[in-house]
């Protein structure tokens, strides 16, 4: 006699563990979360979240959507989202990004490009000049 709701079932996410003292060499592909505590040397495409740990090395290329880095990274870094680097990281390369949140301490030396500020920049140049 009641209206019951069937329970939604919560949606899975994949997480993908590269431990300490772990060395993995070549490009790796994935849809799901990746937490990086070891090293890789390659290429890391994602639709998920990744994650560099504290003792954490990836020297390559990054493609993701969210990234927080704790760790060290060399190379280049595209995040679709947001772009969040912890008081220990040390990032070198270029970066494009959605958005950067710093904290006090880390190390990013390279160039860094927000997507929504460059069409921002473009989008006020085709006005000035229309």
């Amino acid at each position: 006699m009641f209206n019951e709701k069937k329970a939604t079932p919560a949606k899975e996410t994949e997480i993908n563990v590269i431990s300490a003292n772990t060395k993995i060499t070549g490009n790796i592909e994935s849809n799901g979360d990746f937490r990086i505590d070891g090293e890789v040397q390659g290429d890391v495409r994602t639709q998920g979240r990744v994650v560099i740990g504290k003792t954490g090395i990836v020297k390559g290329s990054v493609t993701c959507i969210n990234a927080d880095i704790e760790g060290v990274f060399e190379g280049d870094l595209k995040v679709s989202e947001t772009l969040s680097l912890f008081k220990s990281a040390q990032v070198t390369g270029d970066t494009v990004i959605g958005k950067l949140s710093v904290e006090a301490g880390a190390s990013l030396n390279g160039t860094c490009g927000m997507k929504g500020a460059v069409k921002e920049l473009n989008k006020d140049k085709v006005e000035k000049t229309a």
